[in-house]
């Protein structure tokens, strides 16, 4: 760690122009300083604009000639999507860019004027600094494959969530006019999907007959079967109804219009996720990671959208703290603070890691094995969640491991290392 820090501060040297630029919506603020930390431009302005850009580049050639600086390098937070414009800007033009955490900007604002007073300026001068100091990290650029998958995933998980919030009004719409179709159907299915939009209210399933229903619902083109003793039940329940008899024609504008929503966002899900997987096909390390028993084509492509190829990093390790794994503790004196995992990372891989580890102990019986020994070993033993999270970093040191040596998983390789494990514990 020392090593690539010296690194970083020995980048910035005396013919070395410093830029740092607090990233907005529309105007962003530059400072500009030296090796030394010293002011050699005021923060000034420029527009999220092909002019603004330009601006920026003609002040950055300005002041390389007054100073006499040779080398440039500019920072700043990667805030929301605003900052990538901007970063391809600099790497069409050959303009170096590192980008500082914005946790750091923030714990570094008292430091000059001893005053928690935010303003544009006063960040485009912080991040300078930070960059002179060398607490900055290179950004990972996207591109090719790599983009496709990011941006597909975060598609993906946006229709996912729309068709969370489509599911949840049907189900208020259903409480409110039609309460007793959740305790026949348990959850929207196709067959809640048929009755919603062929009868959408218990009126409409009374004034028909068993057949006519049948009829009906076959015709609807969402089910193959229809079990004539679940449409009884249905007109049962319909006969007896708790649902609201006010506003009908409008409840039912309402719940067709939901069901039509949410088709059409299900058919976008699907659409998305096979392109994904014909995408994905292409990458040499999705094939390894899906040879592991329980991790499906799904998973497979969401760890990779966060992470790339796996043989871009030197060791696990570096994935490790990508998620936001690695662990640390608060210790002082006689304290002994207790671990915990940090969560400076990417969450939406943890959140991946977790939900495959699930899957996997299950359909792995070399994980299951190695989660069982953790939470029954006899010294220090974890509770479940822990041996789960620990999993999730097991998980990335057998994907790095098969993806860089170019091999798929071996349950017997896996299995004779947990039992060197339990042997030295």
């Amino acid at each position: 760690m020392h090593h690539k820090m010296n690194d970083k501060i020995i980048q910035v040297s005396a013919k070395t122009l410093v830029i740092g630029i607090d990233i907005a919506k529309y105007k962003h603020y530059a400072c500009a300083v030296d090796d030394r930390g010293l002011v050699l431009e005021r923060p000034f302005a420029f527009h999220q604009s092909t002019e603004g850009f330009h601006r920026l580049l003609k002040t950055i050639f300005l002041l390389q000639t007054t100073h006499e600086k040779v080398d440039v390098i500019v920072g700043f937070e990667p805030t929301g999507h605003y900052w990538m414009n901007l970063a391809r800007f600099l790497r069409s033009h050959g303009v170096h860019y590192v980008i500082v955490n914005p946790l750091h900007v923030k714990r570094s604002k008292e430091l000059d004027d001893n005053h928690p007073a935010k303003t544009d300026a006063k960040d485009a001068q912080i991040i300078a600094k930070l960059v002179r100091d060398g607490r900055y990290s290179h950004p990972r650029v996207l591109e090719g494959l790599e983009a496709e998958l990011r941006v597909g995933v975060s598609l993906r998980e946006r229709l996912q969530k729309r068709s969370a919030i489509l599911k949840n009004q049907m189900i208020r719409w259903m409480d409110l006019y039609f309460p007793e179709l959740q305790l026949l159907f348990k959850e929207i299915g196709k067959h809640t999907l048929a009755v919603l939009q062929e009868t959408p209210l218990p009126a409409d399933v009374d004034s028909k007959d068993i057949d006519g229903l049948v009829q009906i619902y076959r015709a609807s083109g969402h089910l193959k079967f229809v079990y004539r003793t679940r449409i009884r039940e249905l007109k049962e329940s319909a006969s007896c109804s708790l649902g609201l008899t006010e506003g009908t024609e409008m409840a039912r504008l309402e719940i067709r219009q939901l069901v039509d929503e949410l088709l059409r966002v299900q058919h976008q899900i699907e659409d998305v996720s096979v392109r994904m997987i014909e995408i994905v096909q292409e990458l040499p390390d999705y094939h390894f990671l899906v040879s592991i028993p329980g991790i499906g084509s799904n998973s497979a492509v969401e760890i990779l959208s966060e992470t790339g190829p796996f043989t871009n990093y030197d060791s696990p390790r570096q994935l490790i703290k990508l998620a936001g794994l690695a662990l640390t503790e608060n210790s002082s004196g006689t304290h002994k603070g207790r671990k915990r995992i940090s969560k400076r990372g990417r969450k939406r891989l943890r959140s991946v890691l977790f939900r495959a580890v699930l899957p996997l102990i299950q359909f792995s019986s070399s994980f299951r094995a190695l989660y069982e020994y953790y939470t029954t070993r006899p010294v220090n033993p974890l509770k479940k969640k822990e041996a789960m999270v620990v999993l999730c970093g097991k998980l990335l040191k057998v994907g790095h491991g098969l993806c860089t040596k170019g091999v798929s998983f071996d349950e017997h390789v896996m299995r004779r290392d947990i039992t060197c494990l339990a042997q030295t514990a």
